[in-house]
């Protein structure tokens, strides 16, 4: 088998591997695993190379949960799962540069957003490859989590992922549209 098949072949497994984990095992995650993690978002593709973000990695404990109840809501129910992550990786939004700024006006699209997606993407793909599992959470209190972290007032909090061993092997059955339904060939 050629190379490039076992490749495809790895990160379709990789794809279908990939899950939003909502429950870990308090296992430390070992530093190499975690730089290979940040390694692969920051070497993630952006509009004009602006690179819009920072990750901070929060795994001092204390801290770790004062993050995690800025994520969760007792009210609706929500990320309450987000205490048990040993670590959170934090995506702050930094100024893109002139060029993707420029392409956001001129196209009215949130380029560096969406380079924030990407680059989350890249994180939790490489961590499934590292056997860990991931969370994106879009739902916190960004006030509080920039008080927690000294982030400036002007930055803007987009993204946290929660990132661990998961508490259990199993994939779940993943319920997505069909193809038919969300792709079309030469028209909408």
């Amino acid at each position: 088998m050629s190379t490039q098949s076992n490749n495809s072949e790895f990160f379709q497994k990789l794809i279908s591997n990939r899950q939003s984990v909502r429950a870990y095992k308090p296992d430390a995650v070992e530093k190499e695993k975690i730089d290979r993690i940040l390694e692969a978002g920051r070497i993630s593709p952006s509009a004009c190379n602006a690179q819009p973000w920072k990750f901070i990695v929060v795994d001092e404990p204390e801290l770790k949960n004062n993050i995690a109840d800025a994520t969760s809501n007792r009210v609706i129910g929500i990320n309450h799962f987000t205490k048990q992550a040993p670590v959170h990786i934090v995506v702050v939004l930094e100024p893109a540069n002139f060029n993707s700024n420029f392409g956001s006006i001129m196209k009215d699209k949130n380029l560096p957003l969406i380079d924030i997606g990407i680059a989350a993407a890249h994180l939790c793909l490489q961590a499934t490859a590292e056997g860990l599992g991931t969370c994106i959470l879009g739902w916190f209190n960004e006030r509080t989590v920039k008080k927690l972290l000294n982030i400036p007032r002007r930055k803007r909090v987009i993204l946290i992922i929660t990132l661990g061993y998961a508490a259990t092997d199993e994939l779940r059955e993943k319920k997505r549209k069909t193809i038919e339904e969300v792709v079309s060939k030469n028209k909408y």
